[in-house]
């Protein structure tokens, strides 16, 4: 299917390094979108297979997992490599370009710091702090040039085609001591400016603009993009290089020094005996440059006669750039992957006979620095950040060690040459995420029952939703300071002034270890300069703008209040309380033992939370100097809208726990009922409060009796007429199995009645044995518990088949499902069913309750949740957590929320089951069987469907609703909510006022019904929360023994709006946020309001008028929302039309 034509098209719409979607957006294949099995004539179905299929799928058993992973992984390819007509047109552009380097005039000399040659119109692409330097400089036309990197080795791919041109600057620019002070890097930007000068006047060029290498700015470089079609998707960067030989190697060693201190603090003299540090980083700036050529030859042999490096190499760029690796300072792109597969295949543990996908297995392998599974033999643990590696072949003594290397630098990667790391500018945390990104892909790859080429390759991994907390540091100039505080003059000094780089490893390491035990990593985001026009200064270093960091957690360990030290009387008790000051305090344990410990302030789980927002903040303060304003988090800032009231009591995961206790509490009373006919074999909780997943969970309450109407015979409360609207109080369905006996009748409505004196009974029995206030009906029982109000259901195992019998016309009794059946089968089998499993992934998950609960506070917000049952919204999220490659489980519910987005966003509904192994109780062979069930049924299935074990074929939550319309409109909402909502959190600096996505967007309909406030019972639950609020008529979180039973289940605005339905569901949709929503909207069919001809039986909401002469009805628009009105008198404040929206 995905290796399908229309796969590859599908792709070709969206570049797999853009963000490509889950589940694949196929391209429609049939009129209709959906995809049709192909038809084959039976002597092409049956034609025996030629020797070149045979060896074709002897290597696709060999190589790959199986042949529709190597049909999308040869489409993939297509996709991303260059077409021979866009090479040839490269070619000669890059002819033009070698043309006219050749023919640029020569300047006159002059010192390095009298730049007064430049043309007006070009800036020198360098920060020039401190301005004073010694040397002279004169522009010479290159003495070779040279196309280096991945265009020539055939291994660039689209959508963002970059071809790496060297310019050899001529000797005689250079004097001696150019390794010293920035003149080198200088005398480069100087060369650089006079070619972006010249350029720009040609009108070869699109445009002519300077960046910065990997955003590392002691080198800049120029983009040069054509004139034309290619101008948005080819960029050839030209990169400033020495003469060979230029420089002795052995200067740049290292823990050799090149940036003189007197020279970078301004100093006129040294200070005497002071020893100069080492510079690293900058030295390796420099070799870089030299070894440009060899690497490409290094990489040019690895690749000869091995088409599969090929191959794999566009993998694995297509894998770094959905993973946000590939760009920005520090960053593992697509050269230093090359050059590790070279390793690699100079280490014999890539053979020259793989395919792509081996070598694209292969690495992440060795990342993972596990056993390879072409050699059992265990490779050595593979942490660079640790023990570095090495591409240097013949040992030569004169050449630094790795050892030198691991003091300078975080990560170590040497070249070819000995002499160039790699990884200079990466961090070991940087380093430790793309580890633990390629153990992940790895447990993908092995995992039967996973697409793993639509994971890997097609889904894009935002920071926001691959980690559970997201802060953002608002200000990195704030970060000068961190470097004054944490005295890094001498990594300033080698980063050239660049405090961002000279202070991040630090902050990483900080935040690392006071948080070691609750995250598995802590990861920062790439710090990226974008380009800039050759007239404008060249970007500071706070031109990166906020600087953000990603947490991913352990969940047992997230929220845990201490932080247990060392004992009082240990050497390492010191170093303790410096790293947390103030916050470190001696304690005594339970074991008798006298601690340092680190304890934060916590009440509820949703400040439990919270915890490593406190110790970030907290740490960021005493060692870097940060200040608290500067650190925008943006961890838990959903969680407002399911928080209840104004008071700071949490989002209610504590008010779920007390129900489900006083549950429990219920069940045992009724296992031990005494003088029941027949004994209760089942408790079973039906509400969504019973397995965590309600919005707004019940609040024990009382009622106040002069609120309230009272029957004093009945002992029963009604409201009152002159009060607002009394409190909403949900009725909590818990569903009472009795047991099977001989006794039971056959007959449907005898058992109705058996069921309603049972009903009696239960309510008689548990106020005398249990004095609880009940009151019995004839369909259930209502409880009253500790201020929560249940409903117990009676069922009877056998009534769901008693319910399918059917009487034929010749008298033969028959089975077969009624809607009836179904129903109950529905209540008293499937939902307890899917209670307790629900029940059981909250155990496991903590935020699982609390992602259903924004998830269905959503759905609700955009005025759909009649639209779509709560129990689709449960199984849609628990799909999350069961399926969640390519991340991890959400361990915090904002994180979860928005995958909830991106899952209704792309998935492609027409074309696939969503299959959720609830209890993993489905097989690999399973999922196929549902999968092809429900190709060859589609048409007859709902529009979203929903694959469980219990439910395989039918999608029982789905059946009736979303309609394919709602599907549509629930989707565009969910991608158009998903990007403002994304867009908000990833920009600190504006306001963030994300429960914007839970306004819903108006001007879609028809007619706005406006209601009064005092009349809707939770007007409290509303997104944005009344300012004053009514009385309600009950006591909150109180309860009692003997009372009249209070209003239950009482919603004036769903009685109208049920009103509404029946009245006019031929003529208009109706739509509402049952969460305290202040009006109804109203959408007409668009059916209903074409003429129809003239019938008396017909004319319900209609009027009489002539067209054409003939008389036809049409709505009469005017007297149903007088209607509307009527119905709602009290409810209704006003109905406001927007007639512009239609026509009759």
């Amino acid at each position: 299917m995905a290796g399908s034509p229309e796969a590859a098209e599908a792709q070709g719409r969206e570049p797999p390094a853009g963000a490509a979607t889950r589940a694949g957006k196929r391209a429609a294949g049939a009129a209709t979108g959906t995809l049709q099995p192909a038809k084959l004539s039976r002597a092409e179905l049956y034609k025996p297979p030629t020797s070149e299929e045979l060896s074709q799928l002897k290597e696709t058993e060999d190589l790959f997992h199986s042949s529709l992973l190597r049909l999308q992984i040869e489409e993939l390819l297509k996709e991303v490599t260059l077409k021979d007509t866009k090479k040839k047109r490269i070619d000669a552009f890059l002819h033009e370009i070698n043309r006219l380097l050749s023919t640029l005039p020569e300047t006159p000399e002059t010192e390095l710091t009298d730049q007064a040659w430049l043309p007006k119109g070009v800036k020198v692409p360098f920060l020039q702090v401190p301005f004073s330097v010694k040397g002279r400089f004169h522009f010479v036309p290159p003495s070779e040039v040279t196309v280096v990197g991945s265009y020539l080795l055939g291994t660039c791919i689209k959508p963002e085609i970059n071809v790496d041109v060297a310019v050899t600057m001529p000797r005689e620019i250079f004097q001696d001591k150019d390794n010293l002070n920035q003149r080198y890097h200088r005398k480069r930007a100087l060369y650089l400016a006079h070619i972006s000068h010249h350029f720009s006047k040609e009108k070869l060029f699109g445009s002519v603009k300077f960046a910065y290498m990997n955003s590392n700015h002691l080198k800049p470089i120029l983009l040069l993009r054509p004139q034309g079609k290619d101008e948005k998707t080819v960029t050839v960067r030209l990169h400033a290089c020495p003469a060979p030989g230029l420089f002795k190697p052995s200067r740049f060693y290292p823990n050799k020094n090149n940036v003189r201190t007197a020279w970078f603090m301004e100093q006129s003299t040294p200070t005497e005996g002071a020893s100069e540090p080492p510079t690293p980083h900058y030295n390796n700036s420099i070799l870089c440059d030299t070894v440009l050529q060899s690497h490409l030859h290094f990489l040019s042999s690895a690749a000869t006669d091995f088409p599969g490096m090929k191959d794999g190499l566009a993998l694995l760029k297509v894998w770094l750039n959905q993973r946000q690796l590939s760009k920005g300072l520090g960053c593992f792109n697509g050269f230093l992957v090359s050059m590790l597969v070279a390793y690699l295949v100079m280490k014999r543990k890539i053979v020259k006979l793989m395919s792509g996908y081996q070598v694209l297995r292969s690495t992440l392998q060795f990342l993972v620095g596990k056993m390879c599974d072409l050699f059992p033999v265990p490779t050595a643990t593979t942490d660079l950040s640790v023990t570095g590696i090495s591409l240097v072949k013949d040992v030569d003594a004169s050449l630094p060690v790795l050892d030198d290397f691991h003091q300078a630098f975080e990560v170590v990667f040497v070249d070819p040459s000995g002499l160039v790391n790699l990884c200079a500018d990466m961090t070991a945390s940087k380093y430790h995420q793309v580890q633990f990104e390629a153990k992940c892909s790895m447990e993908v790859l092995d995992d039967g029952m996973v697409d793993g080429f639509q994971v890997l390759l097609m889904t894009p991994k935002p920071m926001l939703r691959a980690f559970d907390h997201v802060f953002h540091l608002k200000h990195v100039s704030k970060l000068q300071g961190a470097c004054k505080k944490m005295q890094l003059l001498n990594e300033l000094m080698d980063r050239g002034g660049n405090y961002v780089a000279a202070a991040l490893p630090f902050i990483v390491s900080v935040l690392a270890r006071g948080l070691a035990g609750r995250v598995l990593l802590v990861a920062h985001a790439l710090p990226q300069i974008p380009e800039w026009s050759i007239d404008s200064e060249p970007p500071k270093h706070k031109d990166i703008g906020p600087l953000t960091f990603g947490l991913l957690f352990v969940p047992e360990f997230a929220a845990s209040m201490l932080e247990k030290g060392p004992q009082a009387d240990h050497p390492e008790a010191l170093d303790f309380r410096t790293f947390w000051g103030e916050k470190s305090e001696l304690r005594r344990f339970q074991d008798g033992s006298i601690c340092e410990a680190v304890v934060w302030e916590a009440n509820t789980a949703c400040q439990k939370r919270l915890i490593p927002e406190q110790i970030v903040r907290h740490l960021l303060k005493l060692h870097a100097d940060i200040p608290e304003s500067s650190i925008c988090y943006t961890g838990a800032l959903l969680e407002s809208v399911i928080r209840a009231g104004q008071e700071a009591s949490g989002t209610g995961e504590e008010a779920m726990v007390s129900v489900v206790c006083s549950y429990d509490d219920l069940s045992r009373k009724l296992w031990s009922l005494k003088e029941l006919p027949l004994t209760v074999t089942a408790v079973q909780g039906v509400h969504p409060a019973l397995r965590y997943t309600d919005v707004f969970p019940p609040i024990a309450m009382k009622p106040i009796y002069s609120f309230h109407t009272r029957i004093k015979t009945k002992h029963l409360l009604l409201p009152s007429e002159e009060k607002p609207c009394p409190a909403y109080i949900a009725p909590m369905k818990i569903i009472c199995h009795m047991e099977g006996s001989g006794q039971w009748p056959q007959d449907k409505e005898a058992i109705r009645r058996i069921k309603a004196a049972f009903h009696l009974q239960l309510a008689e029995l548990l106020q005398q044995q249990y004095q609880l206030v009940c009151r019995p009906a004839v369909t259930h029982t209502d409880v009253y518990k500790d201020g929560y109000v249940f409903r117990l259901q009676v069922a009877y195992h056998r009534e769901p088949l008693i319910l399918k019998e059917v009487i034929t016309p010749e008298g033969m009794l028959k089975y077969q499902d009624t809607e009836e059946s179904r129903q109950l089968e529905l209540e008293t089998l499937h939902l307890p069913y899917l209670t307790s499993s629900l029940h059981g992934l909250q155990q496991q998950h903590p935020v699982f309750g609390s992602t259903c609960r924004l998830a269905k506070r959503w759905v609700s917000a955009q005025l759909l949740s009649d639209d779509i049952s709560e129990e689709c919204v449960d199984l849609l999220v628990a799909f999350l957590f069961l399926h969640p490659a390519p991340f991890t489980p959400p361990s915090s519910p904002q994180v979860g929320f928005l995958r909830f987005l991106d899952l209704l966003a792309t998935f492609d509904w027409k074309n696939n089951p969503l299959i959720i192994n609830l209890n993993a109780g489905l097989t690999g062979a399973d999922c196929t069987e549902i999968k092809s069930k429900f190709v060859s049924a589609r048409s007859r299935l709902p529009v979203m469907f929903l694959a469980t074990p219990k439910d395989q074929r039918s999608s029982m939550w789905t059946q009736q609703r979303p309609s394919a319309q709602i599907l549509q409109r629930l989707v565009l909402l969910a991608s158009e909510s998903l990007r403002a909502l994304e867009e908000q959190l990833m920009d600190p600096l504006n306001s963030q006022d994300v429960k914007m996505v839970f306004r819903p967007p108006l001007d879609f309909y028809d007619v706005l019904i406006h209601l009064n406030p005092n009349q809707i019972p939770r007007h409290l639950e509303s997104v944005d929360r009344p300012l004053k609020s009514f009385s309600r008529g009950v006591v909150k979180n109180s309860s009692a023994l003997k009372i009249l039973f209070p209003v239950v289940d009482y919603d004036p605005v769903q009685c109208y709006l049920q009103e509404l339905r029946d009245a006019f569901s031929d003529l208009a949709l109706f739509f509402y946020d049952k969460h305290g929503g202040e009006l109804i909207a109203v959408l007409w069919k668009p059916l209903s309001f074409q003429p129809q001809p003239f019938k008396v039986s017909s004319m319900k909401g209609r009027m009489v008028t002539t067209l054409n002469s003939e008389l036809v009805c049409v709505p009469n628009v005017e007297a149903i929302l007088e209607d509307f009105e009527v119905l709602g008198e009290g409810l209704v404040k006003r109905v406001e039309a927007r007639t512009e929206k239609w026509t009759i």
